[in-house]
This record gives structure tokens, C-alpha cells and sequence, in this order.
């Protein structure tokens, strides 16, 4: 499935250099506990980063089209480790440059892919993660928290993640990681379509399908 996690720019070394687009910092720090109580762990990237080489960079992960390149990207005993340049004549990367001069967009974001494997249930609902499996994009983000959530569930950006949700536990991490719905409003979704499913189970049809509609419009009122 597709997860992001996101750092304040406060909390990853962050530098940035002023007359050529050029900044560098940890996009991801191990041994912490994240908002969703998930734990990265030293090593996680060592073999996306051999098989898969250099994320791509985006902003606000919107992969229509890259702001800017990685020069390095390396795990230290410490974290992820990123060197980047934002695309000279770039009208998205000079706003972006603009806005980390002016300190108003503070977070970094890393984005890829988890799989079965790749990490163990932790106390109190988190991860603790050993692997990331595709580590696809690093993105300079505007939030360090999840503080919109949206959701496209027809976006062709999440059929992989999607084909994978096997059990009502990945689908809340779908809803957490891809949707970016925060841990309370994915683990109340969750609920209502465990009910739903245990309903059509039993035979209940026209009281699922109003449970139905109910998480429907949910889910189209948070992708506005």
C-alpha cells in the first residue's frame, strides 16, 4: 500500500542555500513514534535505495511533475539523508524556493510502498517498519501533519494499494497512509464498513446498503 510520512522541517537537519535552489536534510529519522504511533527502523531503506536508486521529487507529493532532482540520497545511523536542487525556471520550484526562504512550507515527506512483511503490529493500533519495499519520491510538504485529509478512490494512483488490502486492518492503513484520513476518522470509517460487511454476510441488504451510502458520502465529502 501506499504510506507517506511526513517530518517538520525543524525536526531534519534542514538547510537550504539561497542562490542556487540547493537544500539538504533528513526526510525520515529512525527510532521515533510517529502521529500514527508507527516506528521506522534502521535499515528500512538500505534495499529499496540499492534496487531502486534516487526518488524522484515532487511537491506536496503531486506526481504531475517534478519541482527539482536528488543529488544524493543515503541511510546513515541516524536517518534518510537527502541532498536536493529544486529545477532552475521552474515556476512551481521557484514558489516552492520562495516559500522555504520565507519559512512557510515546513515539512518533508517520503512516500512509497509497504508490503506484507515489511513491518509487525506494535502496541496501540502502530507499525514498527524494517522495510520499506519502494521507496518512490521524497516531497518538500506545506503540512507536517495530516491536517487535510482526501481521498480519490478512483484514482489510478492507489489500484496497487487497493489490490492489496486484504483484511479490515490494511484497509485502515490504506485509509491513514493514501488518504491521509487522520487515525480517529480511519479507525470510525473502518468500523462502519466492518459493520457493513457483517450485515451483507448476514443477509441484511437494505440496511447495508443505507450504511453504504452513509460511507459513501463520506468519503466524497472528504475528497473535496
Amino acid at each position: 500500500m501506499l504510506i507517506k510520512k511526513t517530518l517538520p522541517l525543524g525536526e531534519t537537519e534542514f538547510k537550504f542555500t539561497e542562490d542556487s535552489g540547493q537544500f539538504k536534510g533528513y526526510a525520515s529519522v529512525f527510532g521515533g513514534v510517529d502521529s500514527y504511533r508507527d516506528t521506522i527502523l534502521k535499515g528500512a531503506y538500505l534495499e529499496t535505495l540499492k534496487e531502486h536508486g534516487i526518488p524522484k521529487m515532487f511537491y506536496n507529493h503531486k506526481w504531475d511533475m517534478p519541482i527539482g532532482k536528488y543529488t544524493n540520497v543515503d541511510e546513515d545511523s541516524k536517518g534518510l539523508w537527502v541532498e536536493g536542487e529544486l529545477t532552475p525556471g521552474h515556476s512551481r520550484a521557484a514558489d516552492v524556493r520562495a516559500s522555504m526562504l520565507h519559512q512557510t512550507l515546513d515539512g518533508l515527506s517520503i512516500g512509497g510502498m509497504l508490503r506484507k512483511g515489511d513491518y509487525k503490529d506494535g502496541n496501540e493500533g502502530g507499525r514498527i517498519i524494517h522495510k520499506w519495499t519502494v521507496l518512490k519520491e521524497v516531497s518538500p510538504v506545506v503540512f507536517p501533519a495530516d491536517g487535510s485529509a482526501r481521498i480519490d478512490l478512483d484514482s489510478v494512483k492507489y489500484a496497487d494499494e487497493m489490490a492489496a488490502i486484504e483484511t479490515i486492518r490494511d484497509f485502515e492503513y490504506f485509509l491513514r497512509d493514501a488518504g491521509n484520513f487522520s487515525k480517529g476518522a480511519a479507525q470510525a470509517l473502518t468500523a462502519r464498513a466492518k459493520a457493513l460487511f457483517t450485515l451483507r454476510d448476514a443477509g441484511d441488504n437494505e440496511v447495508a446498503k443505507q450504511m453504504e451510502d452513509q460511507i459513501l458520502d463520506r468519503l466524497h465529502k472528504m475528497s473535496q
